[in-house]
């Protein structure tokens, strides 16, 4: 294990009401006037929205909103609620939604203040010395954003998808958490969710560090919990606990503990950034489903050990030899993400008929470096198989 600082300043309200409290938790912050940053009608048809400010009024908050956050967000809007920021003298924010929602609502807390263009935060130009305070109510669990200092934007010039992290300047003040609100998601909706959780975990898990048994225990026992409650939750999609279990799944994926001591990977992100980035229609959990097993498939022959442990301890296999065991951890999640959670595997089940590899690559490699990856170091050819090895069924 190596040596590391972790430090959490996130408030969780979990569990039944908690959307009750946002006015006293904005309050808190000592944010006067907020905007709040929100997808789609959903916030308002449901009376969310109207909750949200009822609340926020009776503390005595003024509140701007900003709507029309979509998926696999992009620059356009977080300029536009610059601006509005600005022009109204906000000094808060706060995300009703899931990742693109919140990420949103980092990107404008940190351009609001900075005399630069947002995006140099995201092209590493400039780093974040200061941002308004977030606060978030999650509806949509699933990218872990609730709880890091990350965001991820897609520049809609040129289609180029990067992330910033921080350590703690963008990590929301106070998340927000009733999973009652995740009862009308849609089966798909959890599923890419549970996705993105499991990715979370496993770019952690995937280290050259040795000797991290305590954050590979806790690791494993989220992708135990993930794989239980799934079903459950897909079954019965007002099964409380099961969502409630879920979702705190998602945020301890995400908030930096399970990192801790270890060097990570995140090469299976950089990539479905990439399908996600050129083909936008595709969800980032949906195309993950894709890309992990596809990942995991080429370790399995290069780098088996890692693999293989997770093929024991969580997938039960019994194999003795790491790449037998590895090439059956490999089956075994297939097997989940298809017939648990019904995702795709493959490029044409993501609606990509005929992807074209040669630009991914190029698009990776021009964004993240010549060579990538901590578990594995992964030059053009390397990735280039990787893609070819998504299931073409």
């Amino acid at each position: 294990m190596e040596n590391f600082t972790y430090y959490s300043p996130t408030l969780y309200e979990f569990g039944r009401g908690s959307e009750e409290k946002i006015g006293m938790l904005t309050f808190l912050t000592g944010a006067s006037k907020v905007m709040i940053v929100y997808g789609q009608k959903y916030v308002k048809n449901n009376g969310l929205l109207d909750r949200i400010t009822t609340s926020l009024n009776t503390l005595g908050i003024e509140w701007v909103t900003l709507g029309g956050v979509q998926p696999n967000p992009t620059d356009t809007l977080v300029y536009e609620g610059i601006k509005l920021a600005r022009a109204k003298k906000v000094d808060g924010v706060l995300a009703v939604g899931g990742g693109s929602v919140i990420d949103t609502a980092k990107a404008i807390a940190a351009g609001t203040g900075y005399d630069g263009d947002f995006w140099d935060f995201f092209s590493g130009k400039a780093q974040v010395k200061e941002a308004l305070p977030v606060g978030v109510l999650l509806t949509i669990p699933g990218s872990g954003s609730e709880g890091s200092g990350n965001a991820v934007i897609t520049r809609s010039e040129d289609n180029v998808k990067l992330s910033l992290r921080t350590d703690s300047i963008l990590k929301p003040r106070f998340a927000v958490v009733n999973p009652e609100m995740t009862f009308t998601l849609s089966a798909r909706q959890t599923a890419i969710g549970i996705v993105d959780m499991m990715s979370h975990i496993m770019e952690r898990y995937f280290s050259t560090t040795p000797r991290v048994e305590v954050g590979d225990r806790l690791c494993e026992g989220l992708l135990l919990a993930l794989i239980t409650e799934a079903p459950k939750a897909l079954a019965e999609p007002t099964d409380y606990q099961s969502r409630a279990n879920i979702e705190w799944a998602g945020t301890l994926a995400h908030n930096g503990l399970i990192g801790c001591g270890r060097r990570e990977d995140w090469v299976s992100h950089y990539m479905e950034h990439e399908i996600s980035a050129m083909y936008p229609n595709v969800a980032h959990g949906a195309g993950l489903a894709a890309v992990i097993p596809a990942w995991m498939a080429f370790m399995a022959h290069h780098k088996p050990s890692k693999v293989a442990q997770l093929g024991r301890r969580v997938f039960g296999v019994e194999a003795k030899d790491d790449r037998t065991a590895a090439i059956e951890a490999v089956a075994s999640l297939r097997a989940f993400f298809s017939a648990v959670l019904r995702l795709p595997l493959s490029f044409k089940g993501l609606g990509i008929d005929e992807p074209d590899i040669a630009a991914l690559v190029s698009n990776l490699h021009r964004n993240k470096g010549e060579i990538i990856g901590g578990y594995y170091r992964l030059g053009a050819e390397d990735t280039r198989q990787i893609y070819e090895l998504i299931d073409p069924a």
